[in-house]
This record gives structure tokens, C-alpha cells and sequence, in this order.
């Protein structure tokens, strides 16, 4: 086990268990390995830390939690760059973005591929796609509103 100081106080981690992005992720291509973190609150959410860098995490989520028909399929280049034989050996995840106006968007024009398996991960960017780096989470509708009032008779 080693351990590092990250933004979340000290973690100890397991050097064999570390998600590793061989080309790092987009703007931090020289942070390789990472450390999952699970969000201390129920829900979508968990982090990845940088082993390298103390300061640079990001928040993760699967996005079929809230875009339903939101799929991608790796190709064969990217198979072998996570180590995988098939496409059905990763998960698609998107990096969550909470801004100043506490709107909350997920990169799904960017999403990494997840090989559990493999610890491996690989952060594409998907060409002349209908998604945005910048997608709103979709409105949630809230039950009709009923009114008041007496019934006529």
C-alpha cells in the first residue's frame, strides 16, 4: 500500500489497483495514474485523483444515468490501446462540471472508457457527434400541480 496527500486529506491506495490512462486525459496528458474514490454521499458520483498531482481530481458518472440512449462503442484502435478484446469489456464514463452558477454539465463529447478488468482507461473525443463538451443535465418534470378547491356539484 503507499499513500498520498490529495485534496481529500491523506489516501492510501493500492499501486496494482491504480486506473491508468496510458496518453492521461485531455489538458493533463503527463498524469497517468489515478486513484477511484467513491463519493462520500449515495448517488452517481465518484472521484479520480491524481497519484502525480495532489490537486487535480475530477468527478466521474456513468452518463446512462441520465441521457438513456447515450452509448459508445470503442473501436478496435482503442480496444487495444485498454487492453480489452471486446467493446462490451468497458463502460463509457463522462467528467462532471459544477460552474459558478451551480449548473451542472457532464463532457459528453469527451467520455473516457473504462476497462475494469485492466484498470485501463482512455479518454476519447467523439467526431461530428450531436453531443456537447458542455451538456446540461436534462430537466427533471416534476409531478402536475393540482389546484385547490371546492367541487361543483
Amino acid at each position: 500500500m503507499k499513500k498520498i496527500m490529495s485534496r481529500f486529506g491523506e489516501i492510501e491506495y493500492d499501486p496494482a489497483k491504480t486506473l491508468n490512462f496510458s496518453n492521461g486525459l485531455i489538458g493533463f496528458e503527463d498524469l497517468h495514474e489515478y486513484v477511484v474514490i467513491p463519493s462520500g454521499k449515495e448517488g452517481p458520483l465518484f472521484w479520480i485523483q491524481s497519484v502525480d498531482d495532489a490537486q487535480i481530481a475530477f468527478v466521474l458518472t456513468d452518463p446512462t444515468n441520465f441521457f438513456l440512449d447515450y452509448k459508445v462503442v470503442p473501436d478496435q484502435n482503442e480496444c487495444a490501446k485498454l487492453g480489452i478484446e471486446s467493446p462490451d469489456e468497458c463502460h463509457s464514463l463522462s467528467v462532471v462540471t459544477v460552474h459558478p452558477d451551480k449548473q451542472i454539465t457532464l463532457n459528453l463529447q469527451a467520455p473516457i472508457l473504462y476497462a475494469p478488468e485492466k484498470c485501463s482507461g482512455l479518454q476519447v473525443i467523439l467526431e461530428k457527434s450531436k453531443y456537447q463538451s458542455r451538456t446540461p443535465l436534462p430537466v427533471v418534470n416534476s409531478a402536475p400541480e393540482t389546484t385547490g378547491g371546492a367541487a361543483e356539484g
